[in-house]
């Protein structure tokens, strides 16, 4: 039975044929291992999403345990193992993988601005620390130092050329293209994009914010399976304003060409692609056609039911700056697995058996594109998903991806089972490349990969346009921004007077006391709500309050903050807590609604859990009530709201005795940092973070749904010393768990 669709009078009239359009137009249990294995076989999950806790011992987790997962991001559990120190439940549901490195910036940066971090510290729910970095942080991370060469991976066992009929390993009833639209001829209206599917794939749709100057093509028809097809390609230039159209094809059904212009960019062209557009600064220079001129000639040649059809359309009517309702995009509906898209070279090859955008030619040749896009959804109307399915598309592609790298065809379980298989490589067996957007002065052996599609810019903000037009185009991306480093000598006083802060903020101010007072009863019962590091006395005073520098003038908002961390949020702290608690809150669990983490810290040396541990909850409200119930008279537990993420936890534990300070003692901002900070005007590190904090969240929250992120902050190295870096990552849109896990 069809699914319903969005869109009416899409009704085929029998006896009737398709008019065409005219010619001129680590540290878990196991038994919660095995329930969350358990838990990843359910049909019901929909979602990939991620582990709550992970199992890196004082959340730190290495570049080659980054690599883990970022290689079974792409392959997944029949291929690759599963990364050592976290869950990746539902891999198959994944639609892409982004990774935002910001070089330059380590954990000391996060928490030296957490405030300007916000919206970042917000989104993504699971933040670990890293160890400094290498000289190639990139390269670690990729795994692209253990990387074979192209003459090692030439001595590969071979195999044969899988022909298009060939049907071995192929279950037709498990073919992406069959699950999406069945076995049996669909007809045309099958074929559209519904408005939901024209969101996810960032069409460009009348009311978005970022659609207000773009202009309806005025096609509100009756659509039905004999609307007219035309083919549309445009090729584009970058500019100072990002992409804009330099050429549009239009080709009606009975593929006549019936509109093929030029066009001259708005703005400064900064790089003609002449290597994919064929256009050059010779050829646009006599040309006055400009975008409106084409907008207005394209309303007047469409049907009001027309219906177009393009490789990637969605960027071309962006180029265009238009909006149509009415869409077939070729690189969707020969659906592939894991939502990554065939070439049209490819498909026109495999499935039309012609030959495009051929390399003795400047360029693509638009006109051929468009018209290729209109055969190609011809023959799918014509033929059906069947017979597609049995073209086995994805082993031929595999297989030509190969060819092309001067490799043969590779057993992917064989290859992905050594250990030093890099992500370049497990992408390779998937016929897919990497994109890597950075600036032109930073280096890297990433660029020089041959299976890397490297965009080199002149400024971050270069890097973050590019960004919004390239990472829905490709399965896997890095984009890295780089920032100037802090000296060695700033730095190092930046993290004393940060741990200076934190110490401050950990400390309880009390009393008075009289002189006579049990000094054990009050340790007692301090110690009563936590692990107590030192305790003074002090008798001189009358008045008791936290001392107020320029240190804790914050302190009450950065408190709020931290509660509202969404890493923090729905987590509690318990203070007290015996041997026996964990069981005694599993026998009981039915009364605390939406528990899904126990955390159960141990002590370094001795091993033996401590006397506190944090409850993780779906929700605060959940995590109140809990909180009430455990501070009442049955349980009598000490506790509030979390404050400190596992990882800040373990960086605070580290902190040497000499930082702290006497209380009262005013502390006076480093003379060094002050004139930094205040030598810096445009790159003001402060202004930095908020900034492109918020560009970042903004990009991530415009990702499609499904898309594991990542944001990356090194940590810094020199020859005087080396800082932690920071890792935050989710999924959009991630479906939460709620099955309990302990961690311990």
């Amino acid at each position: 039975m069809e699914p319903h669709r969005e869109r009416a009078g899409r009704h085929l009239k029998k006896g009737r044929k398709r008019r065409r359009g005219p010619n001129m137009l680590v540290g878990a249990a196991e038994a919660m291992r095995a329930r969350w294995e358990l838990e990843e076989s359910q049909p019901e999950a929909k979602k990939a999403r991620l582990s709550t806790i992970l199992f890196a011992e004082n959340c730190e987790v290495t570049h080659e345990q980054l690599c883990e997962l970022l290689k079974y991001a792409v392959l997944g559990n029949s291929n690759v193992s599963k990364p050592s120190w976290c869950q990746l439940f539902h891999q198959n549901q994944l639609n892409n993988v982004v990774v935002f490195v910001l070089q330059g910036m380590s954990q000391l940066h996060f928490y030296r601005f957490y405030m300007e971090f916000g919206v970042l510290r917000k989104a993504f729910t699971h933040k670990f620390r890293l160890p400094p970095p290498s000289s190639n942080f990139l390269a670690d991370i990729i795994g692209l130092e253990k990387k074979q060469t192209t003459g090692d991976l030439s001595k590969m066992v071979e195999g044969s050329l899988p022909s298009t009929s060939s049907k071995v390993s192929i279950s037709l009833q498990n073919a992406p293209i069959i699950q999406k639209y069945g076995s049996k001829k669909v007809g045309l209206t099958r074929c559209l994009l519904t408005k939901e599917e024209m969101k996810t794939f960032h069409f460009p749709l009348q009311g978005f914010p970022d659609c207000e100057n773009f202009v309806p093509t005025k096609c509100h028809g009756s659509i039905t399976d004999n609307s007219p097809l035309f083919g549309l390609d445009c090729e584009m230039c970058l500019t100072s304003k990002g992409r804009e159209l330099t050429r549009i094809s239009l080709v009606a059904e009975g593929g006549c060409c019936v509109m093929d212009e030029l066009v001259k960019p708005d703005n400064k062209v900064l790089d003609y692609l002449t290597s994919f557009s064929g256009i050059t600064k010779k050829i646009l220079n006599p040309v006055t056609t400009k975008l409106k001129d084409v907008q207005r000639q394209l309303k007047a040649l469409l049907p009001p039911d027309a219906v177009l059809v393009g490789h990637s359309l969605g960027l071309d009517l962006r180029a265009l700056k238009m909006i149509h309702p009415y869409v077939i995009d070729t690189s969707l509906l020969y659906v592939r697995e894991q939502g990554r898209r065939f070439k049209l070279k490819f498909l026109a090859k495999a499935i039309l058996g012609k030959d495009i955008q051929c390399p003795h030619r400047l360029g693509h040749d638009a006109t051929e594109d468009a018209r290729t896009t209109l055969e190609l959804a011809r023959y799918f109307l014509k033929y059906g998903p069947r017979k597609i399915a049995e073209l086995n598309l994805e082993a031929l592609a595999s297989h030509q991806e190969l060819l092309a790298a001067g490799q043969g065809p590779r057993n992917t379980a064989e290859v992905v089972q050594q250990s030093n298989t890099s992500v370049l490589e497990c992408l390779d067996l998937m016929g897919q490349k990497l994109l890597f957007l950075t600036r032109e002065a930073e280096t890297s052996e990433l660029s020089s990969s041959r299976n890397c599609q490297t965009i080199k810019c002149l400024t971050n903000k270069e890097v973050l346009e590019q960004a919004r037009v390239e990472i829905p185009l490709f399965p896997f991306s890095i984009v890295q921004f780089s920032f100037e480093p802090f000296s060695y000598k700033l730095t190092e006083e930046m993290n004393k007077r940060m741990r200076s802060k934190w110490t401050e903020m950990s400390t309880v101010y009390a009393g008075p006391f009289s002189k006579n007072c049990n000094l054990r009863a009050v340790k007692r019962l301090f110690k009563s709500f936590g692990p107590v590091r030192s305790m003074s006395l002090v008798l001189e005073t009358h008045q008791v309050q936290r001392p107020v520098t320029e240190l804790t003038l914050d302190s009450s908002t950065l408190v709020k903050e931290l509660e509202q961390d969404s890493e923090n949020r729905g987590t509690i702290y318990l203070s007290g807590v015996n041997q026996t608690f964990k069981e005694h809150l599993l026998q009981q669990s039915n009364i605390f609604l939406g528990l899904e983490a126990v955390i159960l810290p141990k002590d370094l040396k001795s091993g033996k859990q401590k006397k506190y541990c944090f409850l993780k909850f779906k929700t605060f409200g959940s995590a109140q009530r809990a909180l009430n119930i455990l501070k009442g008279k049955d349980w009598k537990l000490k506790g509030r709201h979390a404050l400190t993420p596992r990882h800040l936890h373990a960086w605070l534990r580290g902190i040497p005795p000499e930082s702290r300070r006497t209380p009262g003692v005013r502390v006076i901002p480093p003379p060094s940092e002050q004139q930094a900070l205040q030598v810096l005007k445009v790159d003001h590190p402060k202004i930095a973070a908020w900034r492109w904090g918020r560009k970042i969240g903004k990009l991530y929250h415009s990702l499609s749904p499904g898309t594991l992120c990542l944001i990356l902050l090194p940590g810094t190295k020199s020859t005087h010393g080396s800082f932690s870096g920071l890792g935050l990552m989710g999924i959009k849109d991630e479906e939460e768990s709620t099955t309990p896990k302990i961690c311990s």
